[in-house]
């Protein structure tokens, strides 16, 4: 297995040199070189194998022999040691709960599993030489990625933030840890963070001083362990509504989309062989790819704050991925995914309106994507729909606590944040500020 570049102008690359750089000289992102195919009897065996070896089948060929087998189950194991749920909310519609990881967000999966990577990697190299990783967060990124990398020997994580535009509890998971991670308040937006990061990868200068490799989900070692998520649900889904003949209808899964990382992974998951129905993007009013559905113009415009802070992305690095999975053929496109725009005034209400009908607490980001799937299965006749709900809502108490009319009780594994210390460097908005302090360290 090899990787290359989107761009087309840079030689392909390994696994491990594609985890390490993050991204390619030519500023494309790396692509597998083959998808892997399952067979029909992979599929069936998967159906219910235990989460760690499925996890192992699903990522040995993408690592490509640059981690042996004994460290990548170790690898794998440990990404995945918690529980994946899918749960029904109404009867229409099952929510696959992804915040029972250490930062309670479904982000941790491709955090843990590129930091145990890139100390796999550290180890293996004689020369010592320290990782630099590059992270913007628009919220669950940064948290995810400080508590994987945490303590990694050979590896440092510097994490841009926008400052004020992240929830209390996300921004305590990445100022507070210390050690070999250090948080960059950066007095701008998300789309700032992320340009100073990818311009970062292109500076002759810094990449001189520095060995830099990315955490967000340009990175494949941060972006393909999200498709096991897909696999997990499938597996539940299976055993709820496979019949005597072994039939099951198709799962329709609506993702909660902002840089499009998870809904790319579910898509390259069902291009190789996972039995997926269709794909929803639900979008806040962050609506660029619901907008080139429409009318097929891609057309950026800055990222606008919402409630769900976590998608305002103006411009997705990923979606270039989903059109390469599908070839760029647009009308093929439109038949394997569909996107919605759903208001902050829609999100409350929902958040509000699931809690009082259903008793289930939805946060920010599955509020949008309940939404979508209402408006999704308002065109079909008794289909069932998968969401995911990819954080707790008691990161964004503020959104949460006022639909809902109480508080939120905080898990045991966030309480301890409180008595700790925000350690944050404030930064403008500029790249001249991020090189001069970088070169300045």
């Amino acid at each position: 297995m090899h990787y290359y570049s989107l761009g087309k102008q840079s030689p392909n690359v390994d696994f491990k040199t594609a985890a390490i750089t993050g991204q390619a000289p030519d500023k494309g992102l790396y692509f597998p070189s083959e998808i892997p195919q399952f067979t029909a009897e992979q599929i069936q065996k998967f159906k219910t194998l235990d989460k760690a070896s499925l996890a192992f089948e699903v990522m040995r060929p993408y690592v490509g022999g640059t981690i042996d087998d004994a460290a990548l189950q170790q690898i794998c194991a440990e990404t995945i040691n918690f529980e994946f749920p899918l749960v029904p909310i109404t009867d229409p519609i099952l929510t696959l709960e992804l915040f029972h990881g250490p930062t309670l967000a479904f982000k941790d999966v491709g955090a843990r599993f590129m930091s145990r990577c890139l100390g796999y990697f550290s180890k293996q190299d004689p020369s010592n030489t320290t990782t630099t990783v590059l992270v913007a967060t628009s919220g669950d990124t940064g948290g995810a990625v400080a508590n994987g990398f945490l303590g990694v020997a050979g590896v440092n994580v510097i994490i841009l933030y926008p400052k004020g535009k992240v929830s209390p509890i996300q921004e305590m998971q990445l100022t507070t840890l210390g050690q070999n991670i250090t948080a960059l308040e950066v007095e701008g937006s998300f789309d700032d963070c992320q340009a100073i990061v990818k311009e970062a990868f292109m500076d002759a200068d810094l990449n001189a001083a520095y060995q830099l490799t990315s955490a967000n989900s340009i990175n494949v070692a941060r972006w393909l362990p999200q498709q096991l998520y897909y696999f997990f649900a499938w597996q539940q889904w299976v055993d709820k509504y496979e019949n005597a003949a072994g039939e099951y209808p198709l799962m329709d899964v609506v993702v909660p989309s902002g840089n499009f990382g998870n809904i790319c992974a579910g898509m390259i998951a069902k291009a190789s062989g996972l039995p997926l129905g269709h794909f929803v993007a639900a979008c806040n009013a962050n609506d660029i790819v619901t907008r080139y559905l429409a009318n097929e113009k891609y057309e950026v415009k800055p990222s606008v704050a919402t409630v769900s802070n976590a998608m305002d992305v103006g411009n997705p690095s990923n979606f270039v991925r989903i059109l390469e999975i599908m070839q760029s053929n647009y009308s093929a496109l439109t038949h394997a995914l569909t996107s919605y725009s759903i208001t902050d005034a829609d999100t409350t209400s929902t958040i509000a309106r699931v809690y009082k009908t259903n008793n289930y607490i939805l946060d920010p980001h599955g509020a949008v994507a309940f939404v979508a799937a209402e408006k999704y299965l308002a065109k079909l006749d008794d289909a069932k729909i998968v969401i995911l709900e990819t954080a707790h809502p008691v990161k964004f108490p503020e959104v949460v606590e006022a639909a809902i009319g109480q508080s939120i009780t905080v898990p045991p594994s966030v309480q301890n944040l409180f008595e700790k210390q925000k350690i944050a460097i404030p930064l403008a908005a500029t790249y001249t500020a991020f090189k001069n302090w970088m070169l300045k360290k």
